[in-house]
């Protein structure tokens, strides 16, 4: 990320193509952290620095910017339209970047192919199970080529099988783009796997290394 959050108690620094899972209590500020870390809230006190810039400081409109030009959402909820096809949905991280219509859904329609979704373009999300559902909220969150992509129990609403499809095409994703990638988890069989955890706790982050991720 090239950068990190600083303020009264919290100090987390997470390097750039690094992956990160934040676990910790229910209410404890695992999806505000992520939340602030993607400026979609500001901290009441320090800073959240991408790459030398300090999101919280930044105009709305700059902030808006860079969340629609660097940093990837993917959601437990999907957060899919559901009158719109997947590959639809996929265009729509793109319209605020200004890019063409031809070139939104070539961009689009490749984003699909890459999480396994190529034969369902046309599709509604109400057509789709729930792990291809996540799929075109992946393929959403990367068709910008983010550098940072953040997600929140991304297999929260699905199975354990679905879970571990979800996980891959992300781990794939991940290695593949040389992603930042951040994840709010309470599965600790995925927090296990990845190379680093931070646990919050009482207003205060603690970050391990797991050994053999």
């Amino acid at each position: 990320m090239g950068g990190g959050l600083s303020s009264p108690g919290v100090d987390l620094t997470i390097p750039d193509g690094d992956r990160l899972v934040i676990q910790g209590p229910t209410g404890g500020g695992k999806s505000t952290l992520l939340q602030m870390l993607g400026g979609l809230d500001r901290p009441t006190s320090g800073e959240i620095v991408l790459d030398g810039t300090d999101l919280a400081a930044l105009p709305e409109a700059r902030l808006t910017r860079v969340r629609s030009e660097s940093i990837g959402f993917v959601f437990q909820s999907f957060n899919l339209i559901p009158t719109l096809t997947a590959q639809e949905n996929v265009e729509t991280a793109l319209v605020p970047l200004g890019v063409k219509p031809k070139q939104r859904r070539e961009q689009a329609a490749e984003a699909l192919k890459s999480v396994g979704l190529g034969e369902r373009l046309a599709h509604l999300p109400g057509e789709m199970s729930g792990g291809q559902q996540q799929r075109v909220a992946i393929a959403r969150a990367l068709v910008k080529q983010p550098k940072v992509l953040l997600a929140d129990e991304p297999t929260g609403n699905l199975d354990e099988s679905m879970r571990d499809e979800i996980m891959d095409v992300l781990e794939r994703m991940w290695e593949e783009l040389g992603l930042t990638f951040v994840m709010v988890t309470h599965d600790s069989a995925i927090a296990k796997k990845a190379p680093r955890v931070a646990t919050i706790r009482k207003g205060r982050i603690s970050v391990k290394e797991n050994a053999r991720a």
